[in-house]
């Protein structure tokens, strides 16, 4: 088995490409080793020093290490966690455990609004981040004002702030005069 690996516009991010399907659909965040504990994948990541993030996406793994730690001492850990994951044949994501919704349901009446802020999100803005191992989710809509969640790659990225001002609050403020600002919000 061959894994590659990507680097991400998040310098505490790598993106690990295993040549196969990861989750048949939807994403899941494992910002914490304790979050983890519904996927074997995750856990295995976690157990090697340094890991502070594991996001499983369709195709690719997004691991999140902290600051002290250099790629170089931990990147063959991680690769053997994965590569051992793989020969097991545990699931990825184990019992009750699921991928996460992409989008938090929205009540209230600017749900035509949100149609086309989700419909965006999915056709032009979550393709591109994915490809930076990372995704971004529909939060909320209030007043104007848009919230996003932000993972993988994306959480934490020194240029997120960018991606969110100077991309896709244009983007939508473009298509939809409703909005007027994007916000990101905490898991």
């Amino acid at each position: 088995m061959f894994i590659q690996t990507e680097s991400t516009p998040n310098p505490a991010t790598l993106k690990f490409l295993p040549g196969q399907e990861v989750l048949a659909a939807g994403t899941a965040d494992f910002p914490t080793r304790e979050a983890a504990a519904g996927s074997p994948l995750a856990n295995r990541i976690f157990a090697v020093d340094g890991v502070t993030g594991v996001f499983l996406g369709s195709d690719f793994v997004t691991v999140t290490k902290a600051e002290t730690i250099e790629w170089d001492h931990i990147k063959p850990a991680i690769l053997g966690a994965i590569m051992e994951h793989v020969q097991s044949g545990e699931p990825v994501l184990a019992g009750e455990a699921a991928p996460a919704a992409a989008h938090a349901e929205h009540e209230g009446e600017d749900g035509e609004i949100v149609d086309q802020i989700k419909q965006l999100l999915d056709t032009r803005v979550r393709p591109a981040v994915a490809q930076d191992g990372g995704d971004i989710t529909f939060h909320g809509f209030d007043r104007g004002i848009v919230y996003l969640h932000m993972q993988g790659a994306c959480a934490g990225c020194p240029s997120s702030t960018l991606t969110l001002k100077m991309g896709i609050e244009n983007l939508l403020r473009h298509y939809i005069p409703e909005v007027v600002e994007v916000r990101p919000v905490a898991a």
